[in-house]
């Protein structure tokens, strides 16, 4: 038997790090942790005289609710696991359930006892919340799901990232017959400290035992990860095993804005520095597969938005996060973007001191920006001013093989309109790519002749429109067009089938002539996903 209700499982949110226990107590006395709070922008407006126009985020709680038919599970005051919770003919548990695992209650002085447990422990509650959430969706006849069909989402913010992959990929009481992780259709982060948190540059010390700070230092990680290998190999903790949680179902929501991140009155920015979300480095805030040999597997989807860690203009409260949150769990079309480098070329004369033999480096910058058609933001969004650009170094480039190498940039979900709006059939969104130089150095030395800061090697936008199938068996229609050049097909046509069974790559050239200069191509591998979904753009 299968789940009637896929792609709309109950989501389970799990919060972030509370320092102090006023934080705690503050987080316990709110019944959604965070969640449920929304933010406010300005955008711009053509006539001068005129105020700037506000838009409005109501939070994803309020939006979950209004758009996708989610709604809470608080009964007569009580939460899910209390006891006084009952599951009777009036009283039942939706599949669409938003439920708030409220891990801190009991280390609060209102509602606990004051003390804070083990993050191994918050993990293993975590657990039996996922199975407590299965017994009671199951329970409910209407919705038709038997025990072993049940799955659930994880979206978690910060630190409840961690949480989450203790469970996921740790070690836990559980048995392995039935692990709670075998119900976790989907994991979704929100700016969690993957690979730990630096202060100042440095890794949060393992003696730094007050308000728990040492859980997000890497060798405590690796313990409770179960990566200690992976550590002494790598140095790093940021992956997920393979052989018991998927890394294609995982995202990463990562952030790049650390002014609007006003904690310790800007101190945590300041020690954070460039290239981070206020709190966590840019670089830390991903994942990637790891194979059971060891070895390094795919990279976890990931995408960037310009928000802080938290605050008023922070990640969880934005409208750019929450449109990723909801292709990721309902959306049908994945589309992972990789930029393949074929060939560069420097300045005549660093190649001419190149090819005599002095030391010549750079640091090749590709940034790049993602929306869909007639949409207010961006699905992803990395520029250099943003310190969250992908980065190549030539020196990187000089080693690759001669078929040139690749960088991974971001992926997208799309929401598949023609199943719902026969007018407008088509998957439509423009790209940016840019791949920027700032300086080159011979000899380890700066090389200022012809140079202009700012530059670009490549720069140019490109729309992408996929026109689905009307029949099954039939063809996708896919074009593009640069934003200085004609429409042109793809060069890969995708066929309905393979799309739902496989991947499919599609491949658009791009290319400047001079010198110095570039030449690639942009790769959209596409995928279907959720291909029983029905969402509107």
């Amino acid at each position: 038997m299968s789940n009637p209700h896929a792609p709309f499982h109950p989501i389970i949110y799990v919060r972030g790090y509370a320092m102090t226990p006023t934080e705690i107590d503050e987080t316990s006395a709110d019944p959604f942790c965070g969640f449920n709070l929304g933010s406010t922008v300005y955008r711009a407006v053509p006539d001068k005289a005129r105020q700037p126009r506000k838009y409005i985020f109501e939070s994803p709680v309020v939006r979950l609710a209004s758009d996708f038919e989610y709604r809470d599970v608080y009964q007569d005051g009580y939460d899910i696991l209390d006891p006084e919770w009952s599951a009777d003919s009036e009283n039942t548990l939706s599949a669409r359930s938003i439920v708030v695992f409220r891990y801190y209650d009991e280390a609060s002085r209102l509602l606990g006892i004051g003390q804070v447990p083990d993050i191994e422990q918050f993990s293993a509650k975590l657990g039996e919340l996922i199975l407590r959430v299965r017994d009671l969706v199951c329970s409910n006849a209407e919705n038709g799901i038997a025990p072993e069909d049940f799955r659930c989402y994880l979206v978690a913010h910060s630190m409840g990232g961690l949480v989450c992959r203790g469970l996921l990929q740790g070690k836990t009481p559980f048995k392995k017959k039935d692990h709670p992780r075998q119900y976790v259709d989907k994991f979704f982060t929100y700016a969690t400290p993957h690979n730990g948190i630096e202060v100042a540059g440095v890794n949060v010390p393992s003696w730094l035992s007050v308000a728990d700070m040492n859980n997000f230092n890497r060798d405590r990680m690796a313990d409770y990860l179960d990566l200690k290998d992976a550590l002494a190999a790598s140095g790093r903790v940021d992956w997920i095993r393979e052989d018991r949680f998927a890394p294609e179902r995982v995202f990463c929501m990562v952030g790049s804005n650390r002014m609007d991140y006003e904690v310790a009155l800007g101190a945590s920015r300041t020690f954070a520095g460039h290239g981070s979300d206020g709190l966590v480095r840019i670089e830390n805030a991903t994942l990637t597969g790891l194979k059971a040999d060891g070895s390094a597997g795919q990279p976890c989807a990931k995408a960037f938005t310009f928000r802080s860690h938290s605050g008023y203009f922070g990640i969880v409260n934005s409208e750019e996060a929450y449109q990723n949150l909801v292709r990721f769990l309902f959306g049908d079309v994945r589309v992972d973007i990789w930029v393949d480098i074929e060939e560069i070329r420097l300045p005549p004369a660093v190649q001419k001191a190149q090819d005599a033999g002095q030391a010549v480096n750079a640091l090749y910058q590709f940034e790049l920006q993602a929306s869909p058609r007639g949409k207010l933001w961006y699905l992803t969004r990395r520029t250099a001013e943003e310190d969250s650009v992908a980065c190549l170094t030539h020196e990187q480039w000089m080693k690759a093989p001669k078929k040139g190498c690749t960088q991974y940039v971001s992926t997208v979900f799309l929401a598949n309109r023609a199943r719902v709006n026969k007018k407008r059939r088509s998957l439509a969104y423009s790209m940016s790519l840019g791949v920027r130089v700032p300086d080159y150095e011979v000899d380890r030395r700066l090389w200022v002749d012809e140079h202009y800061e700012g530059g670009y090697l490549f720069r140019n936008t490109v729309i992408v429109e996929m026109v689905p199938p009307a029949n099954e068996g039939d063809t996708w229609s896919v074009q593009y067009a640069w934003q200085d050049q004609g429409t042109s097909p793809a060069n890969t046509p995708i066929d309905w089938k393979a799309l739902k069974g496989g991947k499919i790559e599609v491949p658009i050239a791009f290319e400047t002539t001079t010198a110095p200069g570039i030449r690639g191509k942009l790769r959209f591998v596409v995928s279907a996903w959720n291909p029983d979904a029905a969402v509107e753009e």
